[in-house]
């Protein structure tokens, strides 16, 4: 496991992927990214995956008035960033690339209350703490050693604080064949690990799991819908729905369905 000093190292990495993205990706990795924004992303939104996801973290939000609030690694704002700038006490976006942020700035002039910040989360240089709500979406599974990622997080957390977030799941065996075969090739595999099972038990036995909901597990196979001709576009969505239902639902209580799931969606808090 690497210690933070070396996180914080390929963090600098990191950063200059993520400035220069376009530039840094090989091939099978721009092919990753297709087929995880086109094809994967399409999946989400065509039965709901996506829209509920997002619901339930408006839900986990709560009331933000007298909220102070990090939203960790948001590039330049995620689906929820402005909302959260506009409604909490205080808002604070932190990113790794200085070029995300700079475009963030300009889009929190609105908000005096609002700032975002390129640093990075584990070092000194990132002092503020004391958070009511740490919002980490698609950015957990970026820190190779859980263990120091999750003592940054419980230091950086006000009492009862609470982090919502959601990441990829490497425990179900098709997925993390494909992984594996991936993972050699892959431009930003040093920083790009999706939670196994013994990564979501440390942060299950060092935060209280308020709530969780894997997704794209039996509904991962919805894709296979669109090998059979004589199914209407709407019955293929019903169907990928129900499968979807499923896995909010078993997952939320199941560990065994989760861990069939691809993602993971989860209401921490302190304890």
């Amino acid at each position: 496991m690497k210690t933070q000093e070396e996180i914080i190292e390929i963090n600098k990495k990191q950063k200059d992927f993520y400035n220069y993205k376009s530039d840094k990706k090989n091939l099978p990795t721009k092919i990753w990214y297709y087929f995880r924004e086109k094809t994967l992303k399409k999946i989400r939104k065509d039965i709901g995956i996506l829209s509920e996801s997002y619901e339930i973290h408006k839900t986990w939000f709560g009331d933000l008035s007298d909220k102070k609030v990090l939203d960790l690694g948001c590039y330049a704002g995620n689906h929820w960033s402005l909302y959260l700038a506009e409604k909490s006490k205080q808002f604070i976006a932190l990113d790794l690339s200085d070029m995300a942020i700079a475009k963030l700035n300009e889009r929190l002039k609105p908000f005096p209350n609002a700032e975002a910040i390129a640093a990075d989360f584990l070092s000194e240089e990132f002092a503020e703490k004391d958070f009511d709500i740490i919002y980490a979406y698609g950015v957990l599974h970026h820190f190779q050693n859980p263990d120091v990622l999750i003592a940054k997080l419980n230091e950086k957390l006000a009492p009862n604080g609470v982090i919502i977030s959601y990441d990829p799941l490497e425990t179900s065996l098709p997925i993390k064949i494909m992984r594996v075969l991936y993972r050699p090739f892959q431009s930003d595999k040093d920083w790009e690990w999706p939670f196994t099972r013994k990564t979501y038990f440390k942060f299950a036995n060092t935060f209280k799991i308020v709530e969780r909901h894997g997704l794209l597990g039996q509904a991962k196979w919805y894709f296979i819908m669109n090998f059979i001709p004589f199914l209407s576009e709407e019955k293929k969505q019903s169907i990928g729905r129900k499968w979807h239902k499923k896995d909010w639902e078993l997952s939320s209580k199941s560990d065994s369905h989760l861990f069939k799931c691809m993602h993971v969606t989860m209401l921490m808090q302190k304890k």
